[in-house]
């Protein structure tokens, strides 16, 4: 893949018009002095108020901006964070990808200290915790122990705080992910561990919302589907086969290559110098 960039930062944002401006300052103040190449995509999911025009005003001078709008989305919804990704992670152009909320929950400023624990440890994911000093209400936080509970019953994931967007991961992991199935955001260490990925937790910041409001459910109507998604990402993986194969020349067996179009160069390759990734 040309032009590929050291890092992708990929935010959704559904009606994020009072957030997205100090979201965008604080990505770039994270990412500028590292000396890598990057960029930030915001992924509009079906917005209605101002959140799209004012990233396409924030792009004048910052090159590393870009805006990416879900198309067809139903009205004054949008498709979800798991869609939502799916498209920002296929636009993008890292070999490393980043992810974070955009109501600036997440704290940009942990990113370079989350690219060095995967240059440093070699891991393929590495996922945030927010769950000591986790600002949100009662309600989230008590569905948040109970997604814990049937994740690591149903699929034996010991992750502790899996729901936190704010996560870095590599190229070939990002785009192996069943995001154009709605919910499966919720299970990325889980697939990743799957698909033989090394993962590492470090704790992290989380704030309190200033602005906007939240666009999470809460109760039966939020449970329920989540344990539903617990048995069909079990199911999935009952039914994974292995896909790799070796090409047969005359001249004995090839050797098994491990490279997919468009996934990257695999680890550590092609990273940038300027921050020690």
């Amino acid at each position: 893949m040309d032009g590929m960039l050291d890092v992708s930062v990929v935010s959704p944002a559904h009606n994020e018009e009072g957030n997205i401006a100090a979201l965008v300052g604080e990505v770039g103040a994270a990412l500028g002095p590292l000396g890598v190449s990057y960029e930030f995509i915001v992924v509009d999911d079906g917005s209605t108020d101002g959140t799209r025009g004012v990233v396409v005003g924030l792009m004048e001078g910052r090159p590393w901006l870009r805006c990416v709008g879900m198309v067809g989305t139903p009205a004054g919804r949008g498709h979800g964070q798991s869609a939502a990704f799916h498209a920002g992670f296929r636009a993008s152009r890292g070999r490393v990808i980043a992810v974070l909320d955009a109501d600036l929950q997440n704290d940009p400023s942990e990113l370079p200290g989350m690219l060095e624990v995967m240059r440093r440890e070699g891991a393929d994911l590495v996922q945030g915790d927010r769950s000591r000093g986790r600002r949100d209400t009662v309600v989230r936080r008590w569905g948040s122990v109970v997604g814990r509970v049937f994740r690591r019953v149903i699929l034996g994931d010991r992750v502790r705080d899996t729901g936190c967007s704010l996560r870095v991961m590599r190229r070939e992991y990002a785009l192996r992910l069943p995001l154009e199935f709605r919910g499966m955001h919720r299970f990325v260490p889980a697939v990743v561990g799957h698909l033989g990925g090394k993962i590492v937790e470090v704790e992290v910041r989380h704030r309190a919302r200033v602005a906007g409001e939240t666009k999470y459910g809460a109760g039966l109507g939020r449970a329920l589907p989540g344990l539903m998604d617990c048995f069909a990402v079990r199911w999935m993986r009952s039914r994974r086969r292995p896909t790799e194969g070796a090409e047969v020349t005359g001249r004995g067996e090839g050797a098994v290559s491990r490279e997919r179009a468009g996934m990257g160069a695999g680890k550590g390759a092609g990273l940038g110098t300027g921050a020690g990734l």
